[in-house]
């Protein structure tokens, strides 16, 4: 097995304890800010690109071999990918801190050819084996939409350096973070879940229609979102994305059911379980937004119910999704790698043993309590609330993490 998933999945834990430990030190005060400052680019990049992104990438190398039974196009550009994206997102990480802006441009640049190196090599991957259906169309389209947002982020830092568009920078961020958040994240979760919910439960035989309409209105949610960003006519334009949104999300939730209907196995491990919960609580939160915001669309443009929804998608369902998904994940790439060539010789221990299923579910659970804690400070404007919220989530998710990187020494 090649080590380039440890790579990238073991820097994604990294960045994920840099994440909360900074998070901690300032005493979380940074979440009820705007996004648009140095501390706060900051945070949401150590977030989106240090721990998520980069685990996501681990993952994607590693499962692209089950979902097509083939090899990665070449490992040689993983590692190159591996290290021009380490090195672009470490630059550029400084280059927020210290407010340098010729640092944040040429480190993005540095990131951004990391990313085309990413897409490069999934994309060959992808067309070499020619075997299309809604796994491979949603990871293709999520490289599209990294590539993209990778793109703008670029052109912004380097307006940031010579001021040669300031009429496009607010548009651009507003494209930037929609097709970084929904487009790459968006596809990559739903694409790969139709492959991974189905081995976890053993299930066969259930309908996949929907999988084809889950992928047609998240697209159209992503391009129309996108698009209202880019042209400045937000407003209506950006609720009619948000339905479109809202309506692949409860698509979606809904084929989570008749997978686990056809199920031939009880349990899929908490972290799976956690992942279809949170997948009803997002539908749930985007069909009341959709409701909140029909009176007037222009408040999905309130910086409170911005701050919100961020939360609610990148610290709830995306973040939540990967977490359970890891528990199951990083288990069996760790067995594989040290025993899959001994198994069931005196001494060596059974893959479901790697991982405690109480701790994952109490970690899992206590988490999702801690964010509804800090949602709930963000709806109701209390910072103490935030705070507290805010303090206990990263204290939990450290622990959590702890117990996950634990794998590693068994």
């Amino acid at each position: 097995m090649s080590r380039l998933p440890f790579f990238f999945i073991l820097t994604g834990i990294l960045g994920f304890f840099a994440y909360h430990l900074f998070s901690l030190l300032s005493l979380t005060g940074w979440l009820g800010d705007d996004l648009r400052g140095p501390e706060g680019w900051f945070h949401a990049h150590l977030f989106v690109l240090g721990w998520a992104s980069m685990l996501a990438m681990g993952a994607v190398y590693q499962l692209i071999h089950v979902i097509l039974q083939s090899d990665i196009y070449s490992l040689k550009l993983g590692y190159v990918h591996y290290f021009t994206f380490l090195i672009g997102l470490a630059g550029m990480l400084y280059g927020f801190i210290q407010g340098d802006v010729r640092w944040i441009a040429g480190s993005a640049t540095l990131a951004l050819i990391g990313i085309l190196i990413f897409a490069w090599n999934m994309g060959f991957t992808l067309f070499k084996a020619s075997r299309w259906n809604t796994v491979t169309v949603s990871a293709a389209l999520a490289c599209l939409y990294l590539v993209l947002t990778g793109l703008s982020g670029m052109l912004m830092g380097l307006n940031f350096a010579f001021g040669q568009w300031n009429g496009l920078h607010e548009r651009l961020f507003g494209a930037h973070i929609w097709m970084g958040t929904l487009g790459w994240f968006g596809m990559l979760i739903t694409g790969f879940s139709y492959k991974m919910l189905p081995m976890f439960y053993l299930s066969h035989h259930y309908p996949a229609r929907l999988q084809h309409a889950v992928l047609y209105l998240w697209n159209a949610a992503v391009i129309l979102g996108a698009a209202a960003f880019l042209t400045g006519i937000q407003g209506l334009m950006l609720w009619c994305a948000l339905l479109l949104l809202a309506a692949a999300l409860v698509c979606y939730a809904y084929h989570l059911e008749q997978i686990q209907d056809k199920r031939n196995k009880n349990n899929p491990g908490p972290g799976i379980r956690w992942s279809v919960y949170v997948t009803r609580a997002a539908a749930a939160f985007a069909l009341a937004l959709l409701i909140y915001a029909a009176q007037d669309p222009d408040l999905l443009l309130d910086s409170r119910v911005v701050l919100l929804a961020g939360w609610i998608y990148l610290g709830g369902w995306v973040s939540l999704t990967i977490l359970g998904y890891a528990s199951k994940i990083v288990p069996f790439l760790w067995w594989t790698h040290k025993y899959g060539k001994q198994a069931g010789r005196p001494g060596v221990p059974l893959m479901a043993g790697m991982l405690s299923e109480k701790t994952v579910w109490r970690g899992m659970t206590a988490m999702a309590a801690a964010s509804m804690l800090l949602v709930s400070g963000i709806l109701l404007d209390l910072a103490e609330v935030m705070m507290v919220g805010g303090t206990l989530l990263s204290l939990i998710s450290i622990a959590y993490m702890v117990n996950i990187a634990w794998v590693f020494k068994r």
